[in-house]
Formats: C-alpha cells, structure tokens, sequence
C-alpha cells in the first residue's frame, strides 16, 4: 500500500472533477482533502488511515474547529467517495460499514430562517448607504424571485426575461422554473438591470457578475466565488447596520422565503415546486419549526372543536 496512496487518488478524482468542468465540487473535495491532510500531520496520507478510530477522531477534531454538523458530514462522505475509489482499484483493503462510527447525513436542525421583524427591518429599512441600498435591493430579488438562491440570480441572462416571465433552468439542479415578476420587483430589476451593450461571452440580466467570461470556465467559477464571498460579507454589513441579531447569508432569504410561506398556511407541495427542489424531502430540511405561541394556539383549537363538539344524536 503506497504511503501517498489516498492523496494521490483524491488529488486524481479533482482533476477528473475539474476537467468535467465540476469546479464547485472540486473546490470542497480540495477542501475536504486540505483538512484531512492537517489531521494527519502528514501531506502524503496512506489508505491506512482510514480506519474507524481515526475517522471517529478527525470527526471530533472537526467538532472542535466548530464546523457545523453538515459540514463534517459532508467532508466525510468525501473522504468516503475517495476510500471507495481506493476500493475499486485494489489500493485499499474492503472494510464493512467503515463509515458507521462518523457522521454522513443531513442535519435538519440548522435552519437559516430569520424572525419576521428581523426579515422586515433587513429587507425595508434605509441603511443610509448607496452601497448596502444595493445589497437590500439584491436581497428584495432573492425573496421576491421566490426564495432564488444567489447563483441563479446572478446567472440570469437577458433571454430568460420574457416580459414579466423569468424562465431559467436552476443551476444547481437544471429544473426548469418560471417566476413572474410582482408589481414591487419590477422597480428593483430596472435598477439593477444590466444595460452594458458591448459584445460579451454572457449576456446577465443584472450587473453582479462581469459577463467576461464563458460560464464553463473555471475563470468564472472563480470570479463568481468572489462575488458570493463579497455578497455574504455586504449582507454582514447590512445586518449589524440595521441591528439584526441573527446570522444573515444569501441562503437567509430562500430559507426565509420557505418559512413564510408555510405559516401562511401553503401547502409543502407548492413551497416545495416553488423553490425548484426535486424532493419534499430537501424542502423540510429548509422549513424552520413553528414557534411555541404557534404550537398553543392551534393546541387551543383542537381542544375548543374537541369540546365543544355536537353530534347529530
């Protein structure tokens, strides 16, 4: 068994991952690889670290370094892919449930969902700033474009816009979807709509990605990781300036977005097709619980038509 055997296949498996032009899958393999390294203490790490004591190690030296849950999780089922690669191709000996001991699923504890108020004062409060009136105004598209996460608004290309109709295919999923644009969206398009008219590789509806280079190219990938990081950090802005508490991130308004809607009484299934997801399943995860005044209130409800309930004798 070679001493760099699991570097050398997981440093293979990013390259097939960067030549299929999967750059954001890449990036947390590279990520995932990076911090196994750093527990190792060793660049050139062997498939026989990969045992049960030390995946149950490194999960709690993650634990440590505050990752969250699905973070670890999701390094590990990485950590997992490449072991079973190891597997396929006789560099690694077959362990059963090697996995068991760690962490591999969803946690749908984390719910990025923010208050009402909160959600209200981020969204309509003057921040007094021409730069972060801007950063409300993309945070306006991302809840009122029906909880549009942020890579799909800032791919929009003028195309998609049909009149009032957004039709786009989702990025992360390719679902097809269809939005149409409210009466209070329509202001907020026109002020960010992309009126640049030089011939460019990409044509984007609104002006948050520069257009100069070819979606496929790892150039924008990188150029789009840049403006997400700049985006979550404005939205940090926003929120301490407009004295919100609670963690803000460009996933706040889909999640939100989400929330709303099911303690307006929509049903999953709408929610669900609306956020462009395959399966209800991944739409629960988003869906933060109701609050105990919610709970007793429809407690109250139960027992009142319990009660008071009269047959026909």
């Amino acid at each position: 068994m070679r001493k760099d055997g699991f570097t050398v296949c997981a440093n293979n498996y990013i390259n097939c991952l960067r030549q299929e032009g999967r750059y954001a899958t890449a990036h947390v393999y590279e990520n995932a690889l990076r911090s196994f390294t750093i527990f190792c203490g060793t660049e050139c790490v062997s498939f026989s670290l990969i045992t049960r004591e030390n995946l149950k190690r490194y999960s709690s030296y993650l634990m440590s370094c505050r990752l969250k849950l699905n973070t670890i999780s999701t390094y590990m089922r990485m950590l997992r892919c490449i072991y079973n690669k190891g597997v396929d191709t006789h560099q690694a000996p077959y362990i059963h449930r090697l996995f068991r001991d760690v962490f591999t699923g969803v946690d749908t504890r984390q719910k990025k969902a923010i208050p009402i108020n909160e959600l209200h004062t981020l969204l309509y409060k003057d921040p007094q700033s021409e730069k972060l009136r801007r950063t409300q105004a993309i945070a306006n598209l991302l809840f009122l474009f029906c909880g549009m996460p942020f890579a799909d608004l800032a791919h929009l290309e003028k195309s998609n816009l049909e009149g009032n109709i957004l039709k786009y295919n989702r990025i992360k999923t390719g679902t097809p979807m269809s939005i149409e644009i409210l009466e209070s969206a329509s202001c907020i398009v026109s002020r960010l709509r992309n009126t640049h008219s030089a011939v460019l590789p990409e044509h984007y509806l609104f002006y948050i990605l520069s257009g100069k280079n070819k979606r496929d190219d790892e150039a924008a990938y990188i150029e789009y990781q840049s403006t997400l990081r700049r985006f979550n950090n404005d939205l940090k802005s926003l929120a301490k300036k407009l004295r919100i508490h609670s963690s803000v991130t460009s996933y706040t308004f889909r999640h939100s977005w989400a929330t709303t809607a099911k303690y307006r009484g929509v049903p999953i299934e709408m929610i669900s097709e609306s956020l462009g997801h395959k399966s209800i399943k991944t739409t629960q995860i988003y869906l933060k619980g109701f609050e105990l005044n919610e709970r007793t209130k429809v407690n109250r409800l139960n027992y009142s038509y319990v009660r008071n309930y009269r047959g026909i004798l």
